[in-house]
């Protein structure tokens, strides 16, 4: 909805995540324990289709990129959510390697509220889910058709596009028998 109705809501879980990312959205570098310290540094890559920023990317001494993602929840999530950060990581991985010529095996999620990072191996499985999700949502781009909401009771509840998207609206309509819509109380 973002980028082809052009539409975005706050809400109280947009702006916790825009609090989370102040320090890692301004752009600089500090050096710390033999490592260099990115923040806000843009990615891309070409062969994916990708440009993105990763929040923080630690460069070990031997220059292996190592990316982490802020998020401001806690770490223990449900584990299709988690799935989805490790996707955001992995894309950022592989943005990376592009870039830099290095392999990325591995990053880090960082959860504001626990203040613990989540270890992510960029395995050739997830490598492989981020190759098909770019191809998906750039067919969806092209395509200018955006997919049907997914009412996902548990998810939709934090979304702050819920109120446009109307998922529990969809739903009931998909409940309801043609035959049903045009009743004899019904002026359609």
């Amino acid at each position: 909805m973002i980028y082809l109705e052009q539409v975005f809501d706050d809400n109280v879980h947009t702006l916790r995540g825009q609090a989370v990312h102040a320090e890692a959205d301004r752009p600089g570098f500090e050096l710390r324990r033999g490592l260099r310290i990115e923040r806000a540094l843009p990615l891309f890559s070409d062969r994916l289709g990708l440009v993105g920023k990763a929040d923080t990317v630690e460069f070990e001494p031997d220059g292996t990129p190592y990316p982490v993602e802020y998020k401001h929840g806690s770490r223990h999530k449900a584990a299709d959510i988690a799935a989805c950060d490790d996707l955001q990581l992995a894309a950022q991985a592989l943005c990376l390697e592009e870039m830099t010529g290095r392999r990325v095996p591995e990053g880090a999620i960082f959860y504001a509220s626990s203040r613990r990072r989540r270890a992510v191996s960029v395995d050739d499985a997830l490598r492989d889910r981020v190759a098909r999700a770019a191809a998906e949502v750039r067919a969806m781009l092209a395509g200018e058709r955006l997919p049907p909401p997914t009412d996902d009771t548990r998810r939709c509840r934090a979304c702050s596009l819920r109120d446009r998207c109307q998922p529990e609206a969809v739903r009931q309509m998909a409940s309801i028998d043609d035959g049903e819509l045009f009743t004899a109380d019904n002026d359609g």
